[in-house]
């Protein structure tokens, strides 16, 4: 039997992580640890200044989860070093409510815990369906991830490689297709609020307005727009590769220490 790692950035008691939890239970021993609160937007953060905790809780479906003070990263490490014993063959993060695509991928906790299970050459997707709605139907990025989780248990990603899966907010009968796409480009037009708090001192509400999408072929962010499934693979390494010999032809390492 497999053993699967559930985790989110939402917090162990979300609708979409209960409904991953039933998609996924028949696949293998499924362990949940997850943050004990809202975590979003926590990007790839890790704690290192105080003590992690894990406290047994119990998921409205009766089963047994783990809630911890830690970032969604921390919820992976604890898993892979110590409740699976390095023993994990698959994690699986979500399922968010709210869209991770283009830029959102910098920001997500959601994201970023499978960009941690990457780290540990484990297998991992995310899964977030693109709505806020309170009354979020979750069911056909549920039976998604059991689909996706079934290939990614019987198929090895490349090291440092992650899928990050988006499903549009739309009834299973009109799904129009599933689209492997690449990263696209969606920015938020940065507000800052000034505000005085009732003892006279300044502090500052970070906001923004509507994200602003360039639908481009062959992006997540165009593919959710047409009402498709997009899976984005991502790789760890940041590194601009066309940039390497522009820096070099800039005479960039020439520097000298000893010159004036």
């Amino acid at each position: 039997m497999a053993n699967i790692l559930i985790t989110n950035d939402d917090g162990v008691y979300s609708d979409g992580l209960l409904a991953l939890y039933d998609a996924l239970a028949e696949l293998g021993d499924v362990i949940v640890v997850a943050p004990d609160r809202p975590r979003s937007a926590s990007g790839h953060s890790i704690t290192l200044h105080k003590p992690l905790r894990m406290d047994k809780v119990r998921l409205a479906n009766g089963e047994t989860a783990y809630a911890t003070n830690g970032t969604p990263s921390d919820c992976v490490s604890l898993a892979a070093l110590d409740l699976a014993k390095d023993k994990l063959d698959l994690v699986v993060s979500g399922i968010n409510r709210g869209p991770n695509l283009g830029y959102d991928l910098t920001y997500s906790g959601t994201v970023s815990a499978a960009m941690e299970a990457a780290v540990y050459d484990i297998n991992s997707f995310a899964i977030s369906v693109t709505s806020y709605d309170e009354d979020l139907d979750y069911s056909l990025a549920a039976r998604f991830s059991k689909y996706l989780a079934e290939i990614l248990l019987r198929n090895e990603l490349p090291r440092s490689v992650l899928l990050n899966v988006n499903v549009p907010d739309v009834p299973i009968d009109k799904l129009a297709g599933i689209e492997v796409t690449r990263q696209g480009k969606r920015h938020y037009d940065g507000r800052v609020e000034k505000r005085t708090d009732p003892m006279g001192r300044t502090y500052y509400w970070l906001g923004g307005d509507l994200p602003v999408d360039v639908l481009a072929d062959g992006t997540d962010v165009k593919a959710i727009a047409e009402d498709k499934i997009s899976i984005t693979p991502v790789h760890l390494d940041l590194t601009a590769d066309s940039m390497l010999q522009p820096l070099k032809d800039w005479d960039i390492t020439s520097f000298s220490p000893f010159s004036e």
